[in-house]
């Protein structure tokens, strides 16, 4: 795969996607693509661990996809109907009834006009996929994800190419799609970096939660403590062990990405000093620089101003600049600390930084 991605990222798929509908539209200019032909390699790959598949062509023939479909091993069928006539769902479910992949006459030259939307929402897909040889881009750059009720909005920026399709993706969504991507079809090994990364390579136009940061539960714990391990043994984090995150459950926060918990912080608070520490700040080396510890800090501190503390701190020297340039913290002594944790840094040894924020 050309992102990368950690095992248990790309296993927590299987399950979720084992027995689903997918729909997949291919642009038919892309056809003769070898990205195409590799793109249809990872369908064969995903119908083997239990995806159903319905595969169409936009603007073209389907006599061509067919016959690549006989290539590379898909157990696939022609449904006699074109997408958007009366019975082609039910044409499309009998063949999926009979463990084959639907080959479907899309016809439209619009990947997401209201007869591929219906049609995907009455075959009951959770997917529709488009490859296409127009992308969504903000600054040339690809967006990865976008939330159906923020879609209108970024559409309308000067800076954003495919807006047109953002918005269509956007309408998809509003009328029951779960998720909607949207692909560059000449990009070799696409189909499998979106569908089993959690940040994904193109653009994915989502009505559910995607992302989030929620409290941490018990069963996340050993995750957690897998994913701070490493940082842990660099010194970069105070270490922990299962008990004493059991203890502060409370204080814990996770980001999850598809479900997959990719960054933690904590607020430990003593209220007798009016004050808490915002610690065990960690985001996976495969999803630093999105912004993601930004978002975690200021949640801590969202979540300390909900508690009624008025300052926090962090202890740092790796994160130095971070605290201080990006999240507006002052350099402190140490005896602004809290007796009891100024003892135990004491007593560690470490010679972490002490950084301060109002609220």
């Amino acid at each position: 795969m050309a992102v990368q991605s950690d095992v248990r990222a790309v296993l927590q798929y299987v399950p979720q996607f084992r027995g689903r509908i997918f729909v997949v539209l291919i642009e038919a200019g892309l056809l003769p693509e070898p990205a195409v032909a590799e793109t249809l390699l990872d369908l064969a790959a995903l119908e083997d661990v239990g995806v159903k598949l319905v595969l169409g062509v936009l603007g073209g023939d389907v006599t061509d996809l067919y016959d690549w479909t006989l290539e590379c091993e898909i157990m696939a069928a022609r449904c006699p109907k074109k997408l958007g006539e009366s019975g082609a769902v039910e044409e499309a479910r009998a063949i999926l009834g009979r463990g084959q992949t639907v080959i479907v006459d899309a016809s439209s030259q619009d990947p997401l006009d209201d007869k591929v939307v219906d049609f995907t929402l009455g075959i009951g897909a959770v997917k529709l996929i488009a490859l296409l040889e127009q992308a969504i881009l903000i600054d040339g750059v690809p967006v990865p994800a976008v939330r159906a009720a923020d879609a209108v909005e970024l559409a309308g920026q000067e800076n954003v190419t495919g807006g047109a399709l953002l918005r269509a993706a956007a309408k998809a969504c509003d009328k029951g799609v779960p998720r909607v991507h949207v692909l560059n079809g000449r990009r070799q090994g696409v189909l499998v970096d979106e569908l089993f990364s959690n940040e994904g390579v193109g653009t994915m136009i989502h009505a559910d939660s995607y992302q989030e940061i929620r409290p941490l539960r018990e069963e996340d714990i050993p995750e957690l403590l897998g994913m701070i391990g490493r940082s842990v043994r660099r010194t970069k984090l105070v270490p922990r062990n299962y008990e004493d995150i059991a203890l502060k459950l409370d204080d814990y926060r996770v980001m999850t990405v598809d479900d997959n918990v990719v960054g933690c912080v904590a607020l430990h608070e003593y209220p007798a000093e009016h004050l808490a520490e915002v610690a065990c700040l960690y985001v996976k080396l495969s999803h630093e620089g999105r912004g993601y510890g930004a978002d975690l800090v200021l949640h801590a501190e969202a979540l300390a101003v909900q508690r009624g503390v008025p300052q926090v701190y962090a202890l740092t020297n790796r994160a130095a600049e971070f605290f201080e340039h990006r999240m507006g913290y002052s350099p402190a002594e140490k005896d602004v600390l809290p007796a009891t944790r100024r003892a135990q840094l004491e007593a560690s040894g470490r010679d972490s930084r002490v950084f301060v924020k109002s609220l």
